[in-house]
Formats: C-alpha cells, structure tokens, sequence
C-alpha cells in the first residue's frame, strides 16, 4: 500500500500525473458569487492597506497628475493642508481596491460610481479601515448568468475613526447558477431619437485660463451666444503594463480583470483590461492639467462605458456645467464639470461629473 504522505510517492512534475492530479484537484475559490449578497449586508474588508508618500507619487506620476500641492510642502500649506497629502484619486483608488476581493473578485462589469465624496484630506502614514454595506441587489433580465449589485462604501482612518471618502458602487456579479428569464433584455444606451439626437450648440468655447474667474466668465459669454462651455485636453496616456497590471496591485485590487492574461483570453476585452480608477485618474489628469485646482470636492455618476486595454491611448474632453461663487474659502470657487475619457477610436469609456474648487486670480 502506498504511504501517501512520503513526500516522494508522487512525482507531481511529471507531465501525465500532474495532468490527472489537476482534473480531480478541487479548486479554492476566491470571491463571492450573486447570491453572497443580500441588502442589508455589512462588510469589513480586511486586510487594511497604510497610505505611502512613495504610493501617492508613484499614482501620480503614472498618471500624470502633477499638482504640486500633493508634491511639495511649501504648496500644500498654501493650500491650507498640515503638510502633503495624499492624492485623492490614488485614496479612492486604494479604498476601491482593497474591497474588490470581496465584493467583485469573480468578475462582472463595473457599471459605475456615485455620491463620491472626501471629507477630509489623508497623510502619508494613515492605515486605512473599510466596510462596505449592500444596498440593493436584483437581477439581470439581458444577462441571466449575472447579477447586479450595489454597495455603500466607506474608507476611514483607522486610529481616528474619521471618514475620509465614501462612495457608492454597481457591479454586475456572476451567479453561482443563472437566474430564469422571461428573455426580455434590460434596455443599453441612449433610447431612439426620432430626431436623430439632441440639439448641440454651433459654438462651443474655451475658457482663456485654469482660474475661476475664467470658468465663470466663459459660462456667461456661452449664455449670451446660446453656446457651451466645452474643449478638448491634449495630452493623451498610452496604457502599458504599469498602468493595466501594476497600479491596481498596489492598491490591493486583485481582480483578475487586471493582471490575468490567460483568464481573459476567452472574455469580451479579449485582454485585461484596466481597472477604472486608473482609466478615471487619466482622465481627470489631462482635465486638471489646464485648471488651477485647489482641492477635490465630490464626483457623481461615473459610469465606465467600454472596455480599456493595452495599448489603448486615453484623451480627455470637459465640459463646463456651473460655477459658484460662493463656495469654498476666499481662495477659490467651486465649479462643476462633466468629464469624457475616450480613446484613439473616439469611443468614450468613462464619463462623470465632478465638482471642484478651483483658485481665483490673487
């Protein structure tokens, strides 16, 4: 008989044995499916991740967001932060990561974010604690094999208790077995225009500057003109490994979306994709690229519109929506955007909007 536990009775390397030895092997699962969730659920998303002066600038720097109040001490005091901050979009994105393994690990569209909003700015050093709560679940009518579900989530420091950012999210989850349908499909997309679209202005303008004042005074020359307040941004982002693969790691984001190529060979990207606060953060770059931001106030419906692979070259287009004077400190003034990543093709794959305070003119 053979004694199974002599670390020599089976040679696992050799290629036919470890053939059958992997047929019958049962695998661990990492993940939940559909049917986990129930509304009502709280989470707590262990392990916690600790904030890094190296994480932020390395989110930064791979993302072109180059605000020097996130870089240099001397800026962030002028700023009215302590001393340098995080970035907000890197503490988004490592507050997002560190629930995927146990909210969206097994895969499934992000469909999209809202009510997106810091409390209070984060340092270098903070460890953060994160719970998620289920808000809804149903299912899907066009996608029986998938679930759609939608959490509360919030990052907090975790010595203090503060909250620095919370957020809602929608994923479609896969379920352990497909739900029964009557076929009808979930309505994709803009509904038909007879009249072949909206109405677009003949003019779209520019504001002459980043500040605030130019913002405003670009808003009431487009409603004297019966135009908008709309451009393009010029600088564009090539995805490359770092990007797809790299930064969601280092945010704790172990989605095999990201970084397992053989997993997605069979999937509708074809490739993996990259993780949407990478794609978002690009974006939002080449947007604050020609403001003079002062700080991030809060972002709403985000939704993530195609897939994001590779190769693919990200390029941005704002839109101007309002300013408010009377918001924020005597420094600064709130304005809202809308924001449209698209890539080499023209296709959007993200859009959102997203209220900032920029600087006035001194």
């Amino acid at each position: 008989m053979t004694d199974w536990s002599d670390p020599d009775a089976i040679d696992c390397s050799d290629g036919a044995t470890f053939d059958d030895l992997l047929d019958r092997a049962d695998t661990r699962e990492k993940g939940h499916y559909f049917e986990f969730f129930a509304e009502g659920d709280e989470l707590t998303h262990d392990p916690g991740l600790r904030l890094s002066q190296h994480g932020s600038e390395q989110w930064m720097g791979q993302t072109l967001n180059h605000d020097p109040a996130y870089w240099r001490s001397d800026t962030a005091r002028e700023r009215g932060f302590e001393d340098v901050p995080v970035h907000p979009d890197y503490l988004l994105a490592c507050v997002m990561g560190i629930t995927v393994e146990d909210l969206s690990e097994k895969g499934g569209y992000f469909l999209g974010r809202t009510d997106v909003e810091f409390h209070r700015s984060a340092r270098p050093g903070t460890e953060l604690a994160v719970t998620s709560r289920v808000v809804d679940t149903r299912t899907s009518s066009s996608r029986p094999a998938y679930g759609i579900v939608t959490w509360a989530t919030e990052g907090r420091d975790r010595e203090t208790g503060e909250t620095l950012v919370s957020y809602q999210r929608t994923n479609m989850i896969p379920r352990r077995e497909p739900a029964a349908t009557d076929g009808g499909g979930e309505a994709t997309g803009r509904p038909d225009d007879p009249d072949g679209g909206p109405d677009l202005p003949e003019t779209l303008l520019a504001p002459e500057g980043g500040r605030f004042e130019d913002f405003r005074d670009a808003l009431d020359d487009a409603e004297a003109e019966s135009a908008a307040v709309a451009y393009r941004h010029e600088r564009g982002r090539t995805m490359d490994d770092q990007l797809v693969a790299g930064l969601p790691l280092a945010t704790l984001n172990t989605a095999r979306q990201h970084h397992n190529r053989d997993e997605m060979a069979d999937s509708p990207s074809g490739d993996i994709v990259a993780y949407g606060d990478v794609t978002r953060s690009i974006a939002l770059a080449h947007a604050r690229s020609d403001e003079a931001t002062y700080r991030e106030r809060r972002f709403a419906d985000e939704r993530f519109h195609s897939f994001v692979t590779l190769g693919d070259t990200i390029y941005g287009f704002t839109r101007v929506l309002d300013c408010d004077g009377d918001a924020g400190p005597e420094a600064a003034g709130a304005v809202t955007f809308e924001h449209v990543a698209f890539n080499q093709d023209n296709t959007p794959v993200y859009s959102g909007r997203r209220t900032a305070l920029v600087q006035r003119y001194q």
